[in-house]
């Protein structure tokens, strides 16, 4: 279930999606440009919303505005829906389709389909095993080895510890999951002592997390592993009257909240307050980049100019600790790229909404993108 803020958020993007996804000018203009498709699956969380900002951003970037029109569809978690939609697209008339895959298989058959047919396929974030697609990700096994061996150093190789999951059937969920895994079996003192999925949603993390704890007590948790969900892991311990001091250490996402609530205790954060304040929380951040859908459209209208452009491109993914934790001062492109990476309460009002968006492959999008679809 989503809250009243997700439905309102995919609400006001469907209706933008509906009104507003199509960059056009005249009929000639349009005509002109090259058909490019954004095919989107889930959309129940700020990831997705934001990613969707920053494509719809990067089509109406000076470098591109003149050269593609831009249209959005949304099948949800139906892997079936975005098979048809996928073929409707190709008989449409499409030149490239950039997709967030619901499955790494069942859409094979659709994509090689428009790969025979001479349109490019470009995914980003979760990837398929149809060889004609490029993929545009980050190495997700190695983040879940990253934040797994993280939250092992914290508990000195010992503890108790609570996963919560992203959405199931993605290659970004099924690999992350595999890759903390595979470091948890190594130390046979740390116990996972319950898991869900999230579905990448701070709402959804707390509800599955209010069920962990109505049968289990945070005495009994050392630590937390969380693809979504440490901004809310950490409020929920506020309101079980656990000191900022006793949080538990907490492995996973890029929210803002959660970086915010990294930020040393004596930091002065405009807009800062509740639970969205600095308390110095024990964390290790990253997020699956914000900006690679956009980067998938640039390289696929790269592609349709006649470039070559690898099949596989996987970007860098920098964790945020508490070491290199920065504080943006306005959250402009150049200022990310010296290094901060977390915003502002009164800039981002939202904590659930995702840091990661900086990447110096896409100057022409960034916070003013991830926000509201608009480029630099």
């Amino acid at each position: 279930m989503m809250n009243f803020r997700e439905a309102k958020n995919v609400g006001l993007f469907l209706g933008a999606a509906a009104i507003g996804c199509c960059i056009s000018g005249s009929v000639a203009a349009q005509d002109a440009k090259h058909k490019i498709y954004l095919s989107m699956s889930y959309i129940g969380n700020d990831w997705q919303s934001e990613s969707a900002n920053m494509v719809r951003a990067m089509a109406i970037s000076p470098e591109l505005i003149d050269k593609i029109d831009l249209q959005v569809q949304v099948s949800g978690p139906n892997a079936q829906k975005q098979i048809q939609q996928i073929n409707s697209m190709v008989q449409a008339g499409a030149d490239a389709i950039v997709i967030y895959p619901i499955s790494p298989s069942a859409l094979n058959s659709a994509i090689k389909n428009a790969c025979n047919k001479g349109v490019a396929i470009f995914t980003y974030d979760s990837v398929v095993t149809e060889p004609c697609a490029h993929q545009v990700h980050v190495d997700q096994k190695a983040w879940g080895v990253e934040s797994a061996e993280w939250l092992v150093g914290q508990l000195g190789g010992e503890g108790k510890i609570v996963m919560i999951n992203g959405v199931p059937g993605t290659t970004t969920d099924a690999d992350r999951i595999a890759g903390a895994k595979s470091v948890f079996s190594k130390y046979p003192d740390i116990k996972v002592i319950a898991e869900a999925n999230g579905m990448w949603s701070q709402a959804v993390a707390r509800t599955e997390l209010s069920k962990i704890f109505a049968t289990n007590s945070w005495d009994e948790v050392d630590g937390m592993w969380m693809q979504v969900g440490c901004f809310t892991a950490n409020s929920l311990q506020f309101e079980a009257g656990i000191a900022e001091t006793d949080l538990r250490p907490c492995a996973g996402e890029a929210s803002n909240g959660g970086r915010v609530q990294m930020l040393p205790v004596e930091a002065q954060v405009d807009g800062a307050n509740g639970h969205y304040r600095p308390v110095g929380a024990k964390r290790w951040s990253a997020g699956s980049g914000n900006f690679t859908g956009a980067y998938a459209l640039k390289l696929a209208v790269q592609k349709l100019e006649g470039a070559e452009v690898p099949q596989e491109v996987i970007v860098p993914n920098p964790a945020v600790t508490n070491k290199n934790v920065q504080l943006c001062e306005e959250g402009t492109w150049e200022e990310m790229s010296k290094g901060c990476n977390v915003f502002k309460p009164s800039i981002v009002p939202n904590p659930g909404w995702f840091a990661s968006i900086y990447s110096d492959l896409t100057p022409e999008v960034g916070l003013s993108g991830a926000l509201v679809g608009q480029p630099e």
